[in-house]
Order: structure tokens, then C-alpha cells, then sequence
């Protein structure tokens, strides 16, 4: 089938020419249980530290501004036009509330730009696992977020060894994984690592999809990045009060090549630093009405992560491309069911 990235000069990978072929696939079925137990290990963990699971908003009068080239989808609401979810993360700060610690289940849709659909690792329609904590520190996300990773990559290695072999998935792959102690590096070393390796990173941007291949290639556990530069993040990514220019936000990146799992950061809550990052960001501050208001009246201080599912499935199931963990998959410029 001729697809919308090939017509303009990118290869996607290969995609079922139909739902039920891909459905009826027995490594799609297996991927699909294992994914359904990492669900239920993530709400089972989350519940069990207090987490307050709610059902996040699929439409709103804004979303997440959006990063590395997605577009946002326009929706016609009885006349208004509202947004489909980006990213809820402006509604996880609101959710803080009424809860201290709540988790969604949170369906997302990104028109990625064309070049990502050889990525392996984007999807235009994608869930994640979004956390967020009252009056906590970038460390407190990083360490739940390392808790739950291992709670969930330990379940499937116990209780699904039939489907992982299936897939040819080696469990000992897992064994750093599950005993936690992920590594950390910050943005600087980074990028200088990358430079070293012949690798072009801009060292005040994000880093690209080919360096975080390249830096997870080289380990065999998962490792935080920290710290990126002002800047190469949105508004809401807080800014280090001893050290101007450097966020306090983390990637989360798997091991053998598979890239990042997630990214999170200590929030910005304050209502003048809000509209200011939103100006310096590019951001027009009257768009974000509902939400600058409940700043203005006192959004609670906080940190939180956002894990991508599908992502997160591929590292555990050992597939090639993130669209073989979703049932119904959107690769971007790729026109399927």
C-alpha cells in the first residue's frame, strides 16, 4: 500500500494491509496480553501507593502546545473549537485539587511529522501512563517512576515467561531492570557523549530520536537524563532556581536501542512564571484562560511523568516498532482502520 510518508520520500516500516491480519497475528495477541498485564500491574502498584486513578479529559478548549514538530487536532465543540488531547498535563496539575496523587490512563493523539513514521517509536494515536504528585520533587518522580518500571517489567518476567518466548524475548535481558538502581546522566554529558561518538546533537536542544537510540543502545539498563536547557522543553517544565537556563526534568531512556520510556519534570505553578515561560515559549497566554485562572487561585506545587504504553510494551515484549503494541495502530502519514 502506497502511504503518505513513502509519497513524500520516507519509508515507513512494514504495516499489515489489514486490521484482522494484524489482529489475528499470533506475536500481536501476545503483545496484546503482555500489555494488558503491564496494565494491570501499573494500576494495581499506583493503587497500592495511594494513587487515585481518574479518567482524563480526549477533548478541551487547549492541550499541551506540542514538541519536536506534532500538530494538534481541531475538533468543532457545538461551535468552540477544542483540541483533542496532546498530552494531559495541564489537567493532572488541575486534578491536585482534589487529590494529592493520581495517575490516568491517558489516550493521546499527536499528528507527528512524516519522518517519524521510521522512527519504530511514533505513533500518531498512543496511550500513556500519567502520574502526578502533590508537593513532591523531581526526585520523588524519578524514583516512582524507577519503582513502577521494575514492579511492572518484574510481574511480566514471572508471570508471562509462555508469551515472552513466544516473541523471542530473552528474559535475562531484564535482570538490571528489575533490581532498580537505574543509571543517570545529565543533558551536558549527554550531548558532549554524543559529539564524541561523531554524533551532530545541538547541546541546547532536546535530543534527537537518533541520539537516544545511540545512548540506549550502549547500556543494558534504563538511565535518567536530567536537566535539559531552558528552552528546549514547554512552560510547565520548571525552572532551577539556583542554576537560570537548566529545567528540572528528566528523560527516561530503555536499554538496547529502544529510546525513551518517559519524561517528567517538577512543575511550573506559579502564575506570573507561567505566563512568562508561555511568552518565552511562543505560547499566546489568552489561549490558556481556564488554566491560568486556577493558577491565579493557587495550582498546588508538583512532579510527575508521563510513560508511553505502547512505547514501554515494544521494550518488554521485544518488538521492532511501537505499532505492533497497539491493536489498531496510527503511524504517522500511513491512512489505516
Amino acid at each position: 500500500m502506497t502511504t503518505i510518508a513513502e509519497s513524500h520520500g520516507h519509508v515507513a516500516p512494514t504495516f499489515p494491509a489489514s486490521p484482522d491480519q494484524h489482529l489475528m497475528a499470533e506475536p500481536t495477541r501476545a503483545t496484546l496480553r503482555v500489555q494488558s498485564r503491564m496494565l494491570a500491574a501499573t494500576r494495581a502498584f499506583l493503587t497500592g501507593q495511594g494513587f487515585q486513578e481518574l479518567l482524563p479529559p480526549v477533548i478541551g478548549p487547549v492541550t499541551d502546545p506540542g514538541i519536536r514538530g506534532s500538530k494538534q487536532v481541531d475538533v468543532d465543540f457545538y461551535g468552540h473549537k477544542y483540541k483533542l488531547m496532546t498530552s494531559a498535563i495541564l489537567y493532572k496539575q488541575a486534578s491536585l485539587l482534589a487529590f494529592d496523587k493520581i495517575f490516568y490512563i491517558a489516550p493521546n493523539v499527536r499528528l507527528e511529522p512524516l519522518e517519524t513514521a521510521v522512527t519504530h517509536r511514533h505513533l500518531a494515536e498512543f496511550h500513556q501512563i500519567d502520574v502526578e504528585i502533590r508537593d513532591a520533587r523531581r526526585e520523588d518522580a524519578m524514583e516512582l517512576a524507577e519503582r513502577l518500571v521494575a514492579h511492572v517489567v518484574d510481574e511480566v518476567v514471572r508471570e508471562m515467561p509462555g508469551d515472552l518466548e513466544l516473541l523471542g524475548r530473552d528474559r535475562d535481558a531484564f535482570r538490571e531492570v528489575v533490581r532498580g538502581a537505574f543509571g543517570r546522566t545529565t543533558h551536558r554529558e549527554a550531548t558532549a557523549d554524543l559529539v564524541a561518538l561523531g554524533h551532530p546533537q545541538d547541546p541546547g536542544a532536546e535530543i534527537d530520536w537518533e541520539g537516544e537510540e545511540i545512548l540506549s543502545a550502549k547500556t543494558s539498563r534504563p538511565f535518567f537524563v536530567v536537566d535539559y536547557p531552558k528552552g528546549s522543553r514547554g512552560f510547565y517544565d520548571q525552572e532551577d532556581a539556583e542554576r537560570p537556563g537548566v529545567l528540572r526534568n528528566f528523560d527516561l531512556i530503555a536499554p538496547e536501542g529502544y529510546g525513551e520510556l518517559a519524561s517528567g519534570s517538577e512543575r511550573e505553578h506559579d502564575y506570573a512564571a507561567l505566563v512568562t515561560r508561555m511568552r518565552e515559549t511562543g505560547e499566546n497566554p489568552a489561549k490558556y484562560g481556564w488554566y491560568l485562572d486556577l493558577a491565579r487561585r493557587g495550582i498546588p506545587a508538583s512532579s510527575g511523568f508521563g510513560i508511553g504504553l505502547e512505547r514501554f510494551t515494544r521494550y518488554v515484549t521485544g518488538r521492532t516498532a511501537a505499532w505492533e503494541a497497539s491493536a489498531y495502530p496510527k503511524l504517522p502519514g500511513v491512512v489505516s482502520a
